[in-house]
């Protein structure tokens, strides 16, 4: 009978990887999930990706996208960091670039 002390126990961890990223708005935006018009400026967008382990080659898929927005009135000062989806972070800069040809 073999016994493997805690030590020597095969460990599951998972491979996590963190983006930052800066984004560019010209004109004041809306993104699902916050439920006020941003104004423009530049924001940081965090992305948290894991690796998908079963693959023969290292990939990543992504787990979360956060972005830092300034604080509600009247905690103009402070940062928020909220969830969002990247399809609708996308679906804001695509936006945000056709309102500039309007």
């Amino acid at each position: 009978m073999c016994l493997l002390s805690r030590a020597d126990a095969p460990v599951n961890e998972m491979t996590t990887r963190s983006r930052r990223e800066t984004v560019h708005f010209k004109h004041p935006f809306r993104i699902r999930g916050i439920d006020r018009l941003l104004p423009p400026g530049a924001y940081v967008v965090l992305t948290d990706e894991e690796m998908i382990e079963s693959l023969s080659f290292p990939s990543f898929g992504r787990v979360a996208t956060m972005i830092m927005v300034p604080g509600e009135a009247p905690r103009r000062s402070s940062v928020e960091m909220i969830s969002i989806g990247s399809v609708d972070l996308a679906d804001a800069q695509r936006n945000d670039a056709s309102a500039s040809h309007e």
